[in-house]
């Protein structure tokens, strides 16, 4: 039998950084955002050979292990071997030989959630090879704990519930990781409108997000007034953005983005440069009305309005950066795991 698992990235469309404790803890945090159609996957295989083999196919990365409860954790392969500590510390494996796979749609560091999807799937493997009795928000909870506490990995929490509950949702975070998940009930034309015009932009740079990430979380116990502001009205812009769906009111959602855009940029260095600059001046002098930059800053994906069919002017503009446009849809369903023969 092989037990396979997929869950989908995510495109943060209003309050991004505001997961992210300690500000979530001190003020709550909201976020809307939006699962497409790219993936994580995770497959796991019974093998002939004694031990347990991990393969990140998309990077070309192998290890090979005997059998043991505990996996080095070495910088190599460490989202697998996260995954599987902890299971093995819970719920305790079946000394079954077998190799544990998994391939991610686009590259790490891309501001899309690839890391804590992967995660999500990785566990999402596993609960259908053990038939773990995990609902929705026990695996995004699950998924954070290992990210973030097991691996201590910098990071927020709307990734590990996007990837698990799947379509647009209005996420809020409290202390105590608590953590509520609204789904959106968009009518489709208006979705229709939203991907139509929605553009999604890689700039063919990665970062390291964890960085940029430590020093929003210092900035906010330093009490640094610029950037817990700015954050304050990036919780604002998440309200903004949902009656904007909601209501129908498409043609405002480039200017919702624009104000984001304006205020990210407060909340620690390096979440813009030259770079991220110049393309997003390019895209707007091209007909784009807003749009912003996907995850925690410094590279990865953007995102762009643009409204009308303003789209291919403003696709055009940005070739010359040397990225791409990547086609996408939104998708309205989260983790799904099956076995197969």
């Amino acid at each position: 039998m092989i037990y396979r698992s997929k869950a989908p990235l995510r495109i943060g469309l209003a309050g991004g950084g505001t997961d992210v404790s300690p500000y979530s803890d001190t003020f709550g945090g909201a976020i809307l955002n939006a699962t497409i159609s790219l993936y994580a996957y995770a497959h796991i295989e019974p093998i002939a050979e004694n031990g347990i083999i991990l393969q990140a196919l998309d990077r070309k990365e192998e290890e090979r292990h005997e059998w043991m409860n505990q996996l080095p954790i070495n910088g190599h392969l460490d989202l697998l071997k996260g995954v599987y500590n902890r299971i093995q510390q819970d719920y305790g494996l079946p000394m079954t030989n077998f190799k544990l796979s998994t391939y991610v749609d686009v590259p790490a560091g891309s501001g899309l959630g690839t890391s804590s999807t992967l995660v999500v799937a990785i566990l999402g493997a596993f609960t259908e090879m053990l038939k773990l009795p995990l609902g929705d928000y026990d695996i995004a909870h699950y998924a954070y704990e290992i990210e973030r506490k097991d691996l201590a990995l910098a990071g927020g929490k709307q990734d590990q519930y996007a990837a698990t509950f799947g379509g647009v949702n209005f996420m809020e975070f409290y202390g105590d990781d608590k953590v509520i998940v609204n789904p959106l009930r968009i009518r489709q034309e208006y979705l229709n409108e939203l991907e139509n015009n929605l553009l999604l932009y890689f700039t063919a740079t990665s970062r390291e997000s964890a960085t940029i990430i430590k020093e929003q979380q210092k900035n906010v116990l330093n009490k640094n007034e610029s950037s817990v502001d700015a954050m304050h009205h990036l919780k604002e812009q998440s309200k903004m953005m949902k009656e904007a769906l909601l209501k129908g009111r498409i043609h405002e959602v480039g200017e919702i983005l624009d104000y984001g855009f304006q205020q990210k940029r407060k909340m620690a260095n390096n979440i813009s440069n030259n770079l991220i600059e110049d393309i997003y001046s390019a895209a707007k002098k091209a007909g784009a009305t807003g749009g912003k930059i996907s995850g925690a800053g410094g590279g990865g994906f953007m995102t762009f309005y643009c409204p009308g069919n303003s789209r291919y002017a403003v696709a055009e503009t940005l070739q010359k950066f040397g990225g791409e446009i990547r086609p996408y849809q939104f998708t309205q369903h989260g983790l799904t795991t099956w076995t197969t023969q």
